[in-house]
């Protein structure tokens, strides 16, 4: 069951005509963006993959994947969920070297997902991933392409403001992004649970990167789960903006300089998953024979609906909606895609 929300008084800003015209834009401008500022190359991406392989992202490790089998191959393979481990392998076989990376449209299913006025079960993102040295991994580094990330969303919402005038009563997000560990968090707001630490921390103080989510805190539970073999959880976060039609602090993307085979090593023992450093990715990367990279997910439709200043992210793609979402919706003149 959904938990739709429609603030009072919201009536989407543009037609339905214009809402696919700037979908088209922001998506062509920001993309042009994000690969000049990173010096990113285009490249094609998986839909699937086989399962074998452990190149799949397991999210939090409870989701289920969307399996079927193979009939020529009597192999299992698996939709995306996304490509944080495929890119780095992607990186090493096409020869990228260092200070060069690559981008892709990312298209997953997840099943499991909540809907809720900013999730589906359809997702679509910018996945990236550029290769570094290892001097380059620490916080310092990573902070640096963070500032370059949301300037290329600033830059991107000011282009999009100029060519839909109906947009101009938006408030223009800050570049200047504020810094904080999700150990930070906790200790300012020890009563609130963790959406309700951002919520409050986004507020007040706008744009926001939020630092170490996946190892535990002083409390003794995680800020969020993140997958142990990908983001190097002392050096990976969440760019957060602040979402005026919702109210609410708005994930536009996670990200994070990767595992090191140190590191790597360390957090598959801390999640209990020794299992995995049997498979063909993990080999490679305990071995030292993957780059040292950095890397991350932006979501398109996320993009757009808080660029257009949508109220659901049905407005910006089209999904399967539960009926209490299609008549909540439908009842306050919101168009779903």
């Amino acid at each position: 069951m959904s938990k739709v929300y429609i603030p009072e008084g919201y009536k989407p800003l543009l037609s339905l005509y214009d809402t696919q015209r700037a979908i088209g834009t922001v998506k062509r401008l920001f993309a042009d963006t994000l690969s000049e500022t990173l010096n990113l190359r285009r490249v094609s991406a998986p839909l699937f993959l086989e399962a074998s392989t452990g190149l799949n992202d397991d999210l939090n490790g409870v989701e289920r994947k969307v399996t079927f089998g193979i009939r020529d191959t009597a192999t299992e393979a698996q939709v995306v969920q996304s490509l944080a481990k495929w890119k780095r392998q992607a990186l090493k076989d096409y020869n990228f070297y260092v200070g060069r990376g690559l981008y892709c449209d990312m298209n997953a299913i997840r099943r499991d997902e909540e809907l809720d006025n900013l999730h589906s079960i359809y997702v679509d993102q910018w996945d990236w991933e550029k290769v570094i040295t290892e001097e380059d991994r620490n916080i310092d580094y990573l902070k640096s392409v963070v500032n370059q990330i949301v300037s290329a969303v600033c830059a991107t919402e000011m282009s999009i403001h100029a060519l839909f005038p109906a947009l101009s009563g938006l408030q223009l997000h800050t570049p200047q992004v504020t810094f904080i560990t999700s150990q930070e968090l906790e200790d300012l707001y020890p009563d609130l649970t963790p959406k309700e630490r951002e919520n409050a921390f986004v507020k007040e103080n706008g744009t926001t990167f939020l630092m170490q989510i996946g190892k535990k805190l002083r409390s003794g539970k995680p800020h969020d789960g993140r997958a142990p073999d990908y983001d190097d959880w002392d050096l990976n976060g969440d760019i957060l903006f602040w979402n005026d039609t919702l109210g609410c602090s708005y994930e536009l993307s996670s990200m994070g300089i990767r595992v090191s085979p140190e590191s790597l090593d360390r957090q598959l023992t801390e999640a209990g998953c020794d299992d995995r450093r049997e498979l063909p990715f993990h080999k490679q990367l305990l071995a030292g024979e993957l780059p040292y990279t950095i890397g991350g997910g932006i979501g398109q439709s996320r993009l757009c609906m808080l660029l257009l200043g949508s109220a659901h992210i049905g407005e910006v793609q089209a999904s399967v909606w539960d009926r209490q979402t299609l008549e909540a919706c439908s009842k306050a003149g919101i168009p779903l895609l």
